[in-house]
């Protein structure tokens, strides 16, 4: 895509805006007016350049962070559901479920019986070719 450094530098502000704001209630209008563009060349703009729009960008962004969290097992899921962004928890499942494959709560379990299986099998989470070369299997 051929665009101007100042466009170029308008959707980037854009970007790290999302970046530092995913966890507010965040619309296309307050993203574009951040890159000083319309809405709709925003979006367009955007989509172009990330393959995505913005609202896929931050729904990925809040996902990709709420597994973080699931992971640590510190929250419930209510809590991450509501730390990473999402209005409802019901919106939040089924946007998580959508992306991952799983609910948040079967994604949390698996998780954590990852982590109890490394624990007490840690070769099995050791690559082959490092075992090899090694001779860790001797």
């Amino acid at each position: 895509m051929n665009a101007s450094p100042e466009i170029y530098q308008k959707i980037v502000a854009a970007k790290v805006y999302i970046d530092e704001n995913y966890h507010q209630p965040i619309n296309l209008a307050a993203i574009s007016k951040e890159a000083c563009l319309s809405q709709f060349h925003f979006h367009r703009l955007f989509s172009r350049i990330y393959k995505k729009t913005p609202h896929q960008y931050l729904t990925k962004k809040r996902i990709v962070l709420a597994q973080q969290l699931l992971k640590e097992n510190k929250l419930s899921v209510t809590e991450i559901c509501n730390q990473v962004g999402f209005e409802s928890i019901s919106s939040f499942s089924i946007l998580f479920k959508k992306e991952i494959g799983i609910a948040p709560q079967s994604f949390r379990h698996h998780a954590n019986e990852e982590k109890k299986l490394a624990k007490e099998q840690p070769r099995s989470f050791i690559p082959f070719c490092f075992i090899e070369s090694y001779k860790l299997d001797q």
